[in-house]
């Protein structure tokens, strides 16, 4: 019997109502599909059912990579190694449609990686179905005005437009996690600032929230020497909070913070 690594954030999705509503969201058929975390292949199962083209899956777990292997044999290509270091643009050519029940610990690491790395172009996914805790959602989600609202949300908005499809109780794991858990759908967007380098995306949003609770007026003459020029430019009171500015606001102050520096 397999037992879960708490270590690597393992909780396996049972709920068999929920693995349906999953792998119904959006049309796989002939699609190809790269699962994230399968575990012990309970949604690996279900989207199978649907008669995708390919099916990709990555899991760190060698114990759980051989248990798919004998469950799945060739119906899948198993690929046994870390998330965090796979440049998931080199496994196909075509384009993928991601599911990921995420573990916990390191999921907005991931989501990170993947946004900050996607080309200015050409997208590797056309669209992702992850599974997050509930919190970690509803920062993702949030919008401008909010207390939840931060570097992630900003992050996430950038190129990818943001749903939430439903909440999900910690008693449809096992084992069961003590949180309740939120799936998110992505989308690319057609349209969306186009910076020099991702990274000051990162930078700028880390200096700005770094002390959400205090005034712009300190993070904002650390990135710009107390130009006032560039606050009157982009409308910015200066006397706000971090939360209070929208996510194009942030979008173009990454603009001038690169145009001054080019």
């Amino acid at each position: 019997m397999i037992k879960a690594k708490k270590s690597l954030g393992q909780n396996f999705l049972i709920d068999q109502n929920i693995l349906k509503k999953i792998v119904n969201i959006v049309e796989i058929k002939n699609k190809t599909i790269l699962e994230i975390g399968p575990g012990t292949g309970n949604l690996t199962s279900h989207i199978l059912s649907k008669e995708p083209k390919k099916v990709f899956v990555i899991e760190k777990d060698k114990n759980l990579a051989l248990k798919l292997l004998n469950d799945f044999k060739d119906k899948i290509k198993i690929i046994n190694k870390d998330i965090l270091l796979i440049n998931e643009k080199k496994l196909d050519d075509d384009k993928f449609v991601v599911f990921g029940n995420l573990p916990y610990n390191i999921s907005t690491e991931i989501l990170s990686k993947w946004i900050l790395n996607l080309d200015k172009s050409k997208f590797w996914f056309s669209c992702l179905i992850l599974m997050f805790q509930k919190e970690v959602a509803e920062r993702i989600i949030s919008k401008f005005n909010s207390s939840k609202y931060g570097r992630i949300s900003i992050l996430s908005n950038w190129k990818l437009d943001v749903k939430k499809i439903c909440d999900i109780k910690s008693n449809s794991f096992s084992p069961r996690p003590k949180v309740n858990s939120s799936l998110l759908y992505f989308k690319p967007k057609q349209f969306f600032f186009d910076f020099d380098n991702p990274k000051n995306l990162e930078k700028v949003t880390k200096i700005f929230f770094n002390q959400r609770r205090k005034m712009l007026k300190k993070p904002f003459n650390q990135l710009f020497n107390g130009n006032i020029e560039i606050a009157r430019k982009l409308n910015i009171d200066l006397s706000l909070r971090p939360q209070n500015l929208d996510f194009e606001t942030y979008y173009k102050l990454v603009k001038e913070y690169e145009s001054l520096r080019s």
